[in-house]
């Protein structure tokens, strides 16, 4: 099956997670990605992650994870040669994507304006933790100062405790999805329109935007939403519970189901006690109503309750450590997983994740490794039509 980008040419400029998750989702749709690299060192994620061995290999876990199947070049940008083979990238490109400062590609030469003169339909994709324009524009950035600053981390704990941070990178991960869901929209416009695209994606605006019927609620009544810990502040009962060998999530979240519920835990009663009469009672109610389905739920354990809830559509799962979510054989079916030879001297392979979208009944995956870095730097030259002389005088 070829690729739904096949024959799209990204040029990588990013580092550590939000820019790289961008064109690695962007290479799991058939797209060319090259990598881009300060010699030398590379991207900052190949000295990240826990594993010494692949850190001292340049291949870190936070690398290898986001950067499988792309090809790598290491360019001096401030070299007047690592400029020209830039600029020549950009001519032979579709996309370049970069997650630095703003303001930086273009005091290194290469604005918007000047990458159109080299490249009249490029399409320029800055991801940025607050956009390229307003006050804190020029601001450093990571992820947890977005959750911060975009509410997030207000509304998540329990009321007793305070703001908690979400357990993992989730803005860097949503900017990278928001690029390449505006890459693939401008990809579409250019070929419609013949035109290329200048595009400003926030990582602080794109976390507000994914937080749903929170940022809504606000907004449209003026409610302040408050923490609720494991339990969703939009209905009830629809959280955590304990059972009697761990958790289980339940979602009862329409009157139907909740009725439903009732009915498995043999627990009419809570159908005309009259503090759970109405959705809205059942939210006034929640604490209480928490206790007594919990009266009942840890008398059986939790796989024992999921079966049950299953035959009658009420939504209910286990809450799972990471290492069984990753085995659990919903997820094993559906080939998310790939195992990858590596080629390092104490390491034959590693794991890495492939898309969570199908084409056409088909997982998409990256079949090649992550790149050593530099090590497409003769290969991708020639593609630009250096001749192997020119090629070893600019890489002197």
């Amino acid at each position: 099956m070829s690729g739904l980008l096949a024959g799209i040419r990204i040029i990588d400029v990013t580092t550590v997670l939000a820019g790289p998750f961008a064109s690695y989702q962007l290479g799991l749709m058939g797209a060319d990605v090259i990598k881009v690299e300060m010699p030398g060192q590379g991207d900052l994620a190949r000295d990240m992650g826990d594993d010494t061995y692949l850190k001292s290999e340049l291949m870190g876990a936070a690398f290898v994870a986001q950067n499988s199947g792309k090809r790598s070049i290491a360019l001096d940008m401030k070299s007047e040669a690592g400029r020209e083979v830039f600029a020549r990238l950009i001519t032979h490109a579709d996309v370049v994507l970069e997650n630095m400062r703003p303001g930086v590609l273009s005091r290194l030469g290469f604005s918007f304006e000047r990458m159109q003169h080299l490249n009249a339909q490029i399409i320029y994709c800055a991801v940025s933790g607050f956009g390229q324009t307003g006050p804190l524009a020029d601001r450093a950035a990571y992820d947890q100062i977005i959750q911060g600053l975009a509410g997030m981390a207000d509304i998540t704990g329990t009321p007793e405790g305070g703001p908690l941070r979400v357990g993992f990178p989730i803005c860097d991960t949503l900017g990278g999805y928001a690029a390449a869901m505006a890459i693939s929209a401008a990809l579409v416009r250019r070929e419609r329109e013949g035109v290329g695209s200048y595009l400003d994606v926030s990582m602080l605006e794109t976390a507000i935007t994914a937080m749903g019927w929170a940022v809504s609620e606000h907004l449209i009544t003026g409610r302040t939403v408050a923490r609720h810990g494991n339990h969703n502040a939009a209905s009830a009962p629809s959280g955590t519970f304990r059972t009697r060998d761990g958790l289980l999530n339940i979602a009862a979240n329409t009157e139907t189901q909740f009725e439903a519920l009732c009915g498995v835990l043999e627990r009419e009663d809570l159908l005309v006690d009259e503090r759970f009469l109405t959705r809205s009672d059942r939210k006034r109610h929640r604490d209480d109503l928490t206790r007594e389905l919990e009266r009942t739920l840890r008398q059986r354990d939790t796989a024992q309750w999921e079966e049950e809830l299953a035959k009658v559509s009420v939504p209910a799962g286990p809450v799972l450590t990471l290492a069984e979510a990753l085995d659990q054989e919903q997820v094993r079916s559906r080939g998310l997983v790939r195992t990858l030879d590596i080629e390092l001297p104490e390491r034959e392979s590693v794991s890495v994740l492939g898309s969570a979208v199908h084409v056409d009944g088909e997982p998409l995956h990256t079949s090649t490794r992550p790149p050593r870095l530099d090590e497409h730097a003769n290969e991708i030259m020639r593609e630009l039509g250096y001749t192997s002389d020119e090629i070893e005088a600019l890489r002197v």
